[in-house]
């Protein structure tokens, strides 16, 4: 007992002697007699010079540190400048071995960050160059003994009492871009900080940028936990304000917020967010994820919402440009959800959720981090983007040629490099799509992309009691992309389609169209420019509408019967069985040459052009006479005139009324003329030859019966019948 008696003895004075030399230390040494060798240390062993006008004090109990104007420049010019700094250590907690800050007070750092011309950051030259032969690589294997020396896997026990910086600057000029920035009214506050335990953390902070000009105003306050080993950190009840203005959001003001909690742990390389929630002015995204893995193959697991917003208001409150659309009351309610999965590596999607306003689209995806690799696939129930266009105003016809003309060299039409660089698998199905006026239903869409060729493998649906399939390959690996496009029409009634998309209502049927067509270049003019292929088409039982070329034909024909037309009731419309045709392709013009189509006593037979750039329609049309067509007995169906073509032109803007685009043609009405006045020649030489055969017929019988005289009747009626045969 004496023994550990006396060893405690022993213990208690080395502890009274170092208190006590301690105690002499501070009261005899003076620090700031060593500033001077201070500064030439430093100046010797990095490119900094470092100059301390202030004083050094130091405390006992606590015992501490304090500098005071403190500066190091570089090269000359300021690098970072100190106002003080305090330092205090609890001395019994050192004799204990568990040290504890009593205070830590950093005031009035002021930071010079530069970056030049080459892109080198002073930063980088405070230390000089070393020689290669005086630097130990870093591949050097740590040896058993050092392991043990740093005590690596120890845990740390740490506390500090208050934490407090203010008033702290850090100016970032960037040379090569012209881009700067400040953070500055930097202030830190913690306090009871110990390993194991929450602690309280407040920031306040202000940073500008020149360019663009942006100031933010940004305070964070949370609740803050690290272990022992620092490899778990903790932050719960997280709440973030940031305060923007600037040219970003058009002169206003604008707040962001964040709040959550969060928990990572390093060692295991897990991290999850609870209730975290972020918001930008009326935006709200909200998450519950876990995330394992921090490399490149991290494993997610949660679910994220974005509440309903309105899209208009949130670009008006961040001080962006209206968006106008046709209808004033879309994109107001805008909303999502979805649950997050999958494979490492993967994000994977499911009951996916988004709601444009009065349409819902669900589904699931999945996106490779490796890759980039997308997949998706969403349904939707119907929607009408016509009222999501620009609203039209007034004139904007007449102003449009105007407005292409100035607005300079067309733009491309496709991103090439971002397309090869897309790698996707996309289905969307679609019940109803009102586009362009255009109604189209049980819409399907496959699309496929991969190294610059992009497949719309499928796009079929419903249209006009008719339905469509088309498929499309943009072939973007080269700078002069090439379009393939290939489309079957089946059924699809024209009148209500035309009428819808375009005003027009000259033409009613069934149409079936087979569409080819390939081309190449990445802007509109040039790949109209470049268009080949042709369009095949027919339809059944039409109507071609306020034209009628029964009253033209009959026209014609009551020149040809030298007679005047009495009807009145000829209608507006002319119905056709069996209209066909071919469109070949050629740039912006349509050459068709077989236009054929039977209607009541004729045959439309027909060749023209159309010119797209011009919107210029150019048509010689013929109305073969092949039977009676009209009940006015001046359109009479004579032998002269069955069997001509009865000329008819249309020409001009197809986007004029239908009714002044086609009319009589008079110019060529000289040829069937002739073809009329031929077949009257003919029928005038018929007649002739049968009056000439009649009266041949009739002489040779009287001089028969003549010289036979009474020799019989059989012999007479035998010659006769062979007259007659």
């Amino acid at each position: 007992m004496k023994v550990i008696r006396y060893a405690l003895y022993a213990v208690i004075a080395l502890v009274l002697l170092a208190v006590i030399a301690v105690a002499i230390a501070v009261a005899v040494i003076n620090p700031n007699d060593y500033k001077p060798h201070i500064e030439a240390a430093v100046k010797k062993h990095s490119n900094l010079e470092l100059i301390i006008d202030g004083d050094i004090g130091w405390s006992f109990i606590p015992l501490g540190l304090e500098l005071n104007q403190v500066e190091a420049t570089l090269e000359g010019e300021r690098f970072v400048a100190l106002e003080q700094l305090i330092a205090q250590i609890d001395f019994w907690s050192l004799i204990a071995m568990s040290p504890q800050v009593n205070t830590f007070l950093l005031n009035g750092l002021d930071a010079r960050l530069e970056v030049n011309e080459q892109g080198e950051g002073n930063w980088a030259r405070i230390m000089p160059e070393r020689d290669a032969d005086s630097v130990v690589t870093d591949t050097e294997e740590p040896t058993a003994e050092t392991t043990e020396e740093t005590g690596a896997g120890d845990t740390l026990n740490f506390n500090v009492e208050n934490v407090e910086i203010s008033n702290a600057r850090v100016h970032y000029n960037d040379l090569s871009t012209g881009q700067s920035a400040t953070l500055e009214d930097l202030s830190v506050s913690a306090s009871n900080i110990t390993l194991g335990s929450e602690f309280p953390l407040d920031i306040r902070f202000k940073v500008e940028t020149a360019q663009p000009q942006l100031t933010v105003n940004g305070s964070i306050n949370a609740r803050m936990k690290a272990n022992e080993a620092l490899n778990e950190f903790a932050m719960s009840g997280l709440n973030a304000v940031f305060d923007m203005s600037g040219e970003p959001f058009g002169g206003k003001s604008v707040t962001a917020e964040m709040g959550g909690s969060l928990v990572a742990n390093l060692e295991s390389e897990t991290a999850s967010l609870t209730n975290f929630s972020a918001s930008l002015a009326n935006l709200e995204l909200s998450t519950n994820l876990n995330v394992k893995g921090f490399g490149d193959t991290p494993a997610v697991d949660g679910r994220m919402e974005i509440s309903s917003f309105s899209l208009k208001q949130l670009l008006s409150n961040l001080g962006q440009p209206e968006l106008e659309t046709e209808d004033p009351e879309v994109l107001k309610a805008i909303a999502l959800s979805v649950n997050l999965g999958g494979q490492p590596g993967t994000v994977a999607l499911s009951d996916l959720n988004i709601t444009l306003d009065d349409t819902s689209f669900n589904g699931s995806g999945s996106y490779d981090l490796a890759t980039g690799g997308l997949v998706f696939n969403l349904q939707g129930d119907k929607i009408n983007a016509d009222r999501y266009l620009p609203p039209a105003s007034e004139g904007e016809e007449d102003a449009a040629p105007q407005q292409t003309a100035e607005a300079g060299p067309e733009a491309d039409l496709l991103p090439l490099e971002t397309l090869r660089t897309l790698l996707l698998d996309i289905d969307l199905g679609l019940g109803e799509l009102i586009v362009s006026n255009l109604t189209i239903r049980d819409i399907k869409a496959s699309t496929t992309a991969k190294d610059g060729l992009v497949q719309l493998d499928e796009f079929s649906g419903k249209l006009y009691e008719g339905s469509f399939g088309a498929n499309v390959t943009i072939d973007a690996r080269t700078d002069n992309p090439k379009w393939r496009l290939r489309s079957d029409v089946t059924g699809v009634q024209t009148l209500p389609l035309l009428t819808d998309l375009a005003e027009v209502d000259m033409l009613s049927g069934a149409a079936n169209m087979k569409v080819a067509i390939d081309t190449n270049g990445n802007r509109v003019s040039t790949l109209l420019e470049s268009a080949k292929g042709e369009i095949s088409f027919n339809l059944a039982e039409g109507l071609l509408r306020n034209i009628n070329l029964t009253r033209m034909a009959c026209q014609g024909i009551a020149l040809a019967n030298q007679d005047t037309l009495s009807a009145t009731d000829w209608g507006t419309h002319t119905p056709f069985n069996d209209m066909r045709g071919t469109l070949k392709i050629d740039g912006n013009i349509l050459n068709n040459t077989d236009l054929v189509a039977a209607l009541a006593g004729m045959r439309l037979e027909g060749n023209g052009t159309v010119d797209l750039a011009q919107t210029q329609l150019d048509y010689e049309l013929g109305l073969r006479i092949v039977g009676e067509i009209h009940r006015d007995n001046a359109c009479r169906v004579t032998e002269y005139v069955e069997n001509v073509v009865i000329p008819v032109e249309c020409r001009g803007n197809f986007a004029d009324d239908p009714a002044s685009l086609c009319s009589f043609d008079g110019s060529r009405f000289r040829d069937t003329l002739k073809d009329i006045a031929a077949n009257a020649a003919r029928a005038k030489v018929r007649e002739e030859t049968d009056k000439a055969k009649e009266r041949v017929e009739e002489k040779a019988r009287e001089e028969i019966d003549k010289r036979l005289g009474e020799e019989g009747d059989s012999v007479r009626d035998a010659v006769r019948g062979l007259f007659n045969r």
